[in-house]
C-alpha cells in the first residue's frame, strides 16, 4: 500500500492533500505505449481527468497527445509542452473565444457536436483566414452500462450528432468552405468496466465510417474516445487496467482503411489509480446505530461520492486495531458530504491518517472552495526524500 517512510512523511504534512504515486503512473504509461502507441494508435490524454502540470509533463514525455474540453485546457496543454498538432478540442458548448484560441494555435482537430457549432466555427475560421480541421462527434446510441451522469453516447444525451441527422450534416459541409472534415469521433461514457459496449461501438463505428466514405468524404481519423474504467475496490491488486485487452479489442474489431488512424481519448484509466486523497481523522462519534469517523477532507476535495455515489476504497494508514464499522464523513455542512457508509476499517482515533484511494482522476480537478476551504500543496512520490 504505502511504505512506512511515506506514511511517516504524511504525518508531517498539513491535511487534506493529494498524493500521486509516480511509479504507478509510469507503469501505466509504459503499458499504453506497449499495447497502444506501438501499434500505431494515437492516444490523447483527457485533461478533464487531471490537469496537474507535473502529471501532464510525464504524459507528454510518454508520447501522448491532449484531449481538451475547454479553452483553459487547450491553454494548459500548450503551456505543458503539447504541440498544437497533438491537441483535440471536444465539448458540446465551445464559446467563440475558445474556438478562436484553437484556431489561433491551429490545433489538430475540433470535435464538433452540432450543426450550429459547425456554422459558427466556419464563420470564425473565415474571419481569421484559417481552415479548421474537424471530426464529427456521432452518437452511436450504445448503452455504456455505467452511472447515468457519465453516460454520453445515447440519443437522449446532450452530446454529439445523432445518426439520423448525419446525412443532413454531410450535405451542408461542402458549403462550409473553412472547415475540413478529417474524421469521426465517439465517446459513449465513462468508467466502463465491461467490454461489450466497446465491441458494440466498433460495429456502429464501422458502419458509419463506411457510410460517410461512400458519400465521397475521406476520413483519416477514427476517434473512439475513452471511457475505460478502473477497479475502485481493489487498487492494490489492479493498479493498472488491462490495456492489452482494451487496445486488442479495437485492433480486432475496428475496420480501418489504409488511409486511417485509430485515435483514443483516455483519462481515468491513465491517472485514476496513481492518486490518493490523504486525510486526518478529526473526531469519532459513536451512536446507537451508527459510528462516524469525521475526517478533514470533504466533498470540496473529492466530490465524486456526493455527485455519483462513487465508492472509493479507504485505507487506514496509522491503525492496526480490530475493525469496526463507520460512516466516513467530511466536515462540510451538507449531508451528502459522505465518503462511505457502513464500511469496516481498523478502529480509528483522533489524528489517524486515512487514504481515499483511486482519486487521481476527477478528484483534484473538481476541487472547490465551498465553505472557503483552502487547498493544501500536492505531494508527489518522487519528491519524498
Amino acid at each position: 500500500m504505502f511504505p512506512s517512510e511515506v506514511t511517516d512523511f504524511f504525518r508531517t504534512q498539513k491535511t487534506p492533500f493529494y498524493y500521486y504515486d509516480m511509479d504507478v503512473l509510469n507503469t501505466t504509461l509504459n503499458e499504453i505505449r506497449e499495447h497502444g502507441i506501438s501499434k500505431g494508435f494515437r492516444v490523447h490524454f483527457a485533461l478533464k481527468a487531471n490537469n496537474q502540470p507535473k502529471i501532464l509533463e510525464k504524459i507528454k514525455e510518454a508520447g501522448l497527445g491532449a484531449d481538451c474540453v475547454s479553452g483553459g485546457e487547450v491553454q494548459r496543454a500548450i503551456d505543458s509542452g503539447f504541440t498544437p498538432d497533438e491537441i483535440a478540442f471536444a465539448g458540446v458548448g465551445k464559446s467563440d473565444e475558445e474556438m478562436e484560441l484553437g484556431l489561433k494555435h491551429d490545433i489538430f482537430c475540433f470535435n464538433c457536436e452540432s450543426t450550429q457549432e459547425l456554422e459558427v466555427l466556419n464563420e470564425l475560421a473565415g474571419k481569421y483566414g484559417k481552415t479548421a480541421r474537424i471530426a464529427l462527434r456521432l452518437n452511436p446510441n450504445v448503452e455504456a452500462d455505467t452511472h447515468k451522469y457519465i453516460t454520453t453516447g445515447l440519443n437522449e444525451n446532450k452530446f454529439g450528432i445523432n445518426a439520423s441527422d448525419l446525412d443532413e450534416v454531410l450535405a451542408m459541409l461542402p458549403a462550409l468552405k473553412n472547415l475540413k472534415l478529417i474524421g469521426i469521433h465517439f465517446h459513449i461514457g465513462s468508467q466502463i468496466e465491461k467490454f461489450t459496449p466497446f465491441e458494440e461501438l466498433c460495429i456502429k463505428a464501422n458502419a458509419l465510417n463506411d457510410h460517410i466514405e461512400e458519400k465521397g468524404f475521406e476520413l483519416s481519423v477514427i476517434n473512439v474516445g475513452g471511457g475505460f474504467g478502473i477497479n475502485y475496490g481493489h487498487p492494490n491488486d489492479n493498479s493498472v487496467p488491462d490495456f492489452e485487452r482494451f487496445f486488442g479489442l479495437f485492433e480486432q474489431n475496428i475496420n480501418l482503411k489504409d488511409h486511417q488512424q485509430l485515435h483514443f481519448e483516455l483519462g481515468r484509466s491513465i491517472v485514476g489509480q496513481c492518486g490518493s486523497l490523504i486525510s486526518r481523522v478529526l473526531f469519532t462519534k459513536y451512536g446507537q446505530t451508527k459510528n462516524f469517523a469525521i475526517v478533514d477532507a470533504g466533498m470540496t476535495e473529492l466530490i465524486r461520492p456526493a455527485l455519483y455515489q462513487a465508492a472509493h476504497r479507504i485505507d487506514v494508514l496509522t491503525s492496526s486495531r480490530a475493525e469496526e464499522k463507520y460512516d466516513v464523513v467530511g466536515p462540510i455542512c451538507e449531508s451528502s458530504d459522505t465518503f462511505r457508509t457502513d464500511i469496516s476499517i481498523p478502529k480509528v482515533e483522533r489524528g489517524d491518517l486515512v487514504a481515499i484511494r483511486s482519486a487521481g482522476a476527477y478528484g483534484e480537478v473538481m476541487r472547490s472552495a465551498y465553505n472557503l476551504r483552502e487547498a493544501n500543496p500536492t505531494v508527489y512520490s518522487d519528491e519524498i526524500g
